[in-house]
């Protein structure tokens, strides 16, 4: 083992008196203990405590008490607002004046736990979505749940050079070429390049981004393997705690790192709700606008689970197969890709929302297309929430006008960013469906645009039979819509009358002849 890597002070004693369920009140059946780089975990009945290790590496040190006493303090402070139902308290233990060990005694402290409430590992979502992908609402709760910590996340208004995307990007593209074989390093070399590129085209984005708040200390290590459903909503846990420089960084880039573990897993859809809905709560069309960078944030948090995984494999003499993956995913992910517009108009009950859902992952750069739902940006537009129902005067001429002008500018700030966009809306006016066709015009993108069409008595039924759902169309609106003038309506016609899968299949042919394969 190298010198950096070796253990500092002896922590047998410590081990073994976690080790032993006659230490815990209540006695527990037995103690399971886990071993990581950088800490021993002991799991009891209905708790879990967790120690440092003594140890000292190139990216963290544990060597001292007083420095374990630190990381295990700041590890409570910063879990704590995400996850208070899973941290608990720190704990002293203490060698007692008979030489024993002890919980919070009066002896002098030898060394400190984070104390943490004990969860099924088969709700932590790397385990969850092995068997069963989430719902769409569990995937929705996961987007707030992001959010919201990054809500609660401090502003880091000057961060340091070390922090930045050029400089990760540096440091990871110089670590691959020593860990893989000479096979790999033309495909190591073709991804440095176009990483590096591209890190500095969109290196003005980023300091824009900073300057405009969006550089925070976040979770950092934000990937399934680190979110647990707790009474059925996502909880983040096990953030960064012993390198504020690893975890002071673009809320994008925080983000990005579930998204690319996700698709990685084959849950692309899921990753497609969790964007969709993370900008939908945060409103910013400076996000919109950040998608500019996905990419090159997706090819770099692969290409680190490609050097971490090959610095694993390394150790443990195994195949270095799934760290290549990784890097096949990265350069995937920087690949050249023309944008598209898609438009989806219809009467209330037509399945437009549906139909766009679908299409979304299929479009486009990972992890698929931004969906614009007009219900939605309407509920935001009047600061409601999804399932609020808005009063008539929200409908009004004017507030319909208002609702299609902030999509028309996400549109057009999702395909500057080259992303493929969906805008899902009535469209009943021509004006309404000139305007955003334009959208696609003025900034180069492919366009195809879809008018769904089904009987009177099944858009009555569906839109009856809503639960939980943004739309306040109720069948009294789908009547009124029906006698609109809708002028030539040029789009393509699609029979939406029967099952979704229908209507996708049918709508995904349309695409693949028009706009290129999704």
């Amino acid at each position: 083992m190298p010198a950096s890597d070796a253990m500092i002070d002896d922590q047998g004693d410590v081990i073994a008196f976690l080790s032993d369920p006659a230490s815990y009140d209540p006695r527990p059946a037995n103690v399971q203990r886990i071993e990581t780089h950088g800490a021993q975990v002991f799991l009891t009945d209905g708790d879990v405590f967790k120690i440092k290790r003594a140890v000292r590496y190139p990216y963290l040190d544990f060597s001292t008490l007083e420095k374990r006493h630190t990381a295990c303090a700041r590890e409570l402070e910063i879990n704590s607002p995400n996850a208070p139902k899973i941290y608990k308290r720190l704990a002293a233990i203490t060698r007692e004046a008979d030489g024993r060990l002890a919980f919070d005694g009066r002896g002098d402290v030898v060394e400190w736990a984070v104390q943490m409430a004990r969860f099924r590992e088969g709700d932590v979502l790397a385990n969850r979505i092995a068997h069963s992908p989430l719902t769409i609402e569990e995937a929705k709760s996961l987007a707030d749940a992001v959010y919201v910590s990054h809500c609660q996340a401090a502003v880091i208004a000057k961060p340091p050079r070390e922090a930045s995307t050029a400089n990760i990007a540096a440091d990871v593209l110089t670590a691959l070429p020593s860990l893989f074989a000479p096979p790999d390093q033309p495909a190591i070399q073709a991804l440095a390049t176009r990483l590096t590129a591209l890190v500095a085209d969109v290196q003005p984005l980023l300091t824009h981004r900073a300057s405009e708040g969006h550089v925070r200390r976040c979770h950092g290590d934000l990937h399934l393997a680190n979110i647990v459903l707790l009474d059925g909503a996502p909880t983040l846990f096990d953030a960064i705690e012993f390198d504020e420089t690893l975890a002071t960084t673009d809320t994008l880039y925080d983000l990005a790192f579930l998204l690319m573990d996700l698709d990685k897993r084959g849950q692309r859809p899921t990753a497609n709700v969790v964007l969709n809905r993370y900008l939908w709560r945060t409103q910013d069309i400076s996000d919109i606008e950040g998608l500019a960078a996905l990419p090159v944030f997706l090819a770099l948090r692969a290409a680190i689970r490609a050097m971490v995984g090959a610095q694993k494999a390394a150790l443990a003499s195994d195949e270095l197969t799934e760290p290549r993956s990784y890097l096949v995913r990265a350069a995937t992910y920087l690949r050249e890709s023309v944008p598209a517009l898609v438009i989806v108009g219809g009467l209330s009950g037509s399945g437009k929302s549906t139909l766009a859902a679908a299409l979304a992952p299929c479009l486009g750069r990972a992890p698929g297309a931004v969906h614009l739902r007009s219900d939605l940006e309407r509920k935001a537009l009047f600061k409601a929430q999804e399932f609020d129902r808005l009063p008539e005067a929200a409908y009004s001429e004017h507030a319909t006008a208002a609702v299609y002008q902030l999509m028309l500018r996400k549109a057009q700030s999702a395909l500057r960013a080259g992303y493929c966009v969906i805008a899902d809306a009535v469209h009943a006016y021509p004006s309404e469906r000139a305007a955003m066709a334009a959208v696609a015009e003025g900034m180069g993108a492919r366009l195809h645009t879809f008018w769904l069409e089904a009987p009177r008595e099944i858009l009555l039924e569906r839109v009856a039979n809503r639960k939980n759902d943004a739309s306040d169309a109720t069948p009294q609106v789908v009547e009124r819509q029906m006698s609109y003038d809708l002028g030539q309506v040029e789009w393509t016609r699609l029979d939406a009358s029967g099952p979704l899968e229908e209507t996708l299949r049918t709508a995904l042919s349309y695409l693949h002849a028009s706009i290129g394969p999704p």
